[in-house]
């Protein structure tokens, strides 16, 4: 008995070790690569910024609050600014009173705003993606019978052969639907090829999990699909001359008004929607775009240029998501417009951490939820003592709440109130949407309130 003690300790010990052998290996690998990432998209922002004659920026605060340059989060010193644009007066000053004038007048001035200095210009000329279907399983999601499939978009690249791009898509479906169902389509994250935790014994039986976001879906006899941004634009700077804004450009440096990834990444989903709209498991008219973080910043710029989506649940977008770029609180235009962050945006959006300010931009966040109108959209925050203030959950309310006019202009409702509610309010009365859960960087608890609010569109 002791001798099988201890070959059965010796074997975990050696697999432990050799899962962290595995794990240093790979950790090295990736930082080896991320140096190299790094040093080539440094390269390419100084090229936009030679572009736009620009000899200096001002950096952004740190996420860190214990450091010297730590970001403001004294809600006293967080409105400095007095130029929040109107979502509904033309440029010439004059009032925007009827959904045609919003349509035909204001909207249209809004989105050239949005693509010359935020987030970029479309090329025109797109290449035709055409989709193929790699596997399909029928397989359980917990209690959930399943119809996933893997789909590969394939991008036509014949205008510049040395550039490949394939885009990255699951599908999942109820397989006991009896008709096409509605779809909730995240942006999913992906780690370095070969990342994994050793997962220790269990010495107690786990507890009941709850439900993912995915069986939340299932049970409501809805689908998930799972779209992969990094598989057609890269999120660095040094991938900017490589997938589909590569392809386009033919390898060149952007232009200062010329796409970023978040619009890139837009792109994609619009061709989903194109394969979905081929699906008969799917009813296309109740699709919906979810995604947290950089892919919540992502989220809201795809409802806003795709009018086919149904609905939006934003997670924890921040800075140059649904956050007031003017707020000073969390993460700041300078951190954005910095080597680190600038792909995701036009080079002209770089100009605004230079020589102009936030205060200087014409649009705001608040414009951008209004270009979504009357589509519905969620916003999901954090608690700031767990999430941080970093994504400045006031800011990311107050780019929802001050959407409300174009909403009522449209004839649907506002989120009913700018004032910031206390953690865990539900404000889903309206067509805007706005719940801080009490957990992290996660849209995870918000989940069951915004399938809730889904309801009322997807019945």
């Amino acid at each position: 008995m002791k001798n099988t003690a201890f070959l059965l300790s010796f074997f975990v010990l050696t697999g432990f070790q050799a899962v962290a052998q595995e794990q240093d290996s790979t950790r090295k690998a990736f930082l080896a690569a991320q140096a190299v990432i790094q040093k080539q998209s440094e390269q390419d922002h100084k090229k936009m910024l030679e572009q736009l004659r620009i000899t200096s920026l001002r950096p952004g605060p740190s996420g860190n609050p214990n450091a010297p340059n730590a970001a403001n989060v004294d809600e006293s010193q967080a409105t400095p600014y007095t130029s929040l644009p109107d979502p509904l007066v033309l440029k010439n000053g004059k009032k925007v009173t009827t959904a045609k004038q919003w349509w035909q007048q204001r909207r249209p001035e809004i989105v050239e705003d949005f693509d010359r200095e935020i987030y970029g210009r479309v090329p025109k000329n797109l290449p035709n993606v055409t989709w193929e279907v790699t596997s399909e399983s029928k397989e359980m999601n917990g209690d959930f019978p399943v119809i996933t499939k893997k789909l590969l978009g394939h991008v036509d690249n014949s205008s510049h052969p040395a550039i490949k791009v394939d885009i990255e898509l699951t599908l999942s479906t109820p397989a006991n639907a009896t008709g096409p169902v509605p779809v909730m389509m995240s942006y999913g994250f992906r780690f370095p090829a070969g990342f994994r935790l050793p997962t220790p014994p269990a010495t107690t039986p786990p507890a009941k999990p709850e439900p993912t976001w995915q069986q939340q879906l299932l049970a409501k006899g809805w689908g998930y699909a799972v779209l992969y941004p990094t598989s057609y634009q890269a999120d660095n700077g040094a991938g900017l001359t490589q997938g589909i804004i590569g392809l386009m450009n033919k390898g060149q440096t952007r232009k200062p008004d010329d796409w970023g990834a978040l619009r890139a990444w837009a792109w994609g989903a619009s061709r989903a929607l194109d394969y979905f709209e081929t699906d008969k498991a799917v009813d296309a008219k109740k699709v919906g775009i979810e995604g947290l973080s950089r892919y919540g910043k992502a989220t809201i710029v795809t409802m806003a240029y795709e009018p086919r989506l149904a609905i939006a649940f934003v997670g924890s977008s921040g800075e140059g998501g649904v956050k007031i770029h003017r707020r000073k609180f969390g993460e700041q235009v300078e951190n954005v417009a910095s080597a680190a962050e600038y792909h995701w945006m036009a080079g002209n959006f770089i100009k605004y951490a230079g020589p102009l300010t936030p205060n200087d931009l014409p649009v705001d966040a608040h414009e951008l939820v209004a270009l979504c109108a009357p589509r519905p959209v969620f916003i999901s925050s954090g608690s700031p003592q767990v999430e941080g203030n970093w994504v400045d959950a006031k800011g990311m309310f107050l780019g929802g709440a001050l959407a409300g006019p174009v909403y009522k202009l449209l004839g649907k409702k506002d989120m009913g109130t700018v004032e910031f509610p206390p953690i865990e309010t539900a404000l889903i009365d309206g067509d805007v949407a706005f719940r801080q859960h009490s957990g992290g960087h996660t849209t995870g608890p918000n989940w069951p309130t915004f399938l809730l609010f889904a309801d009322r569109y997807f019945k």
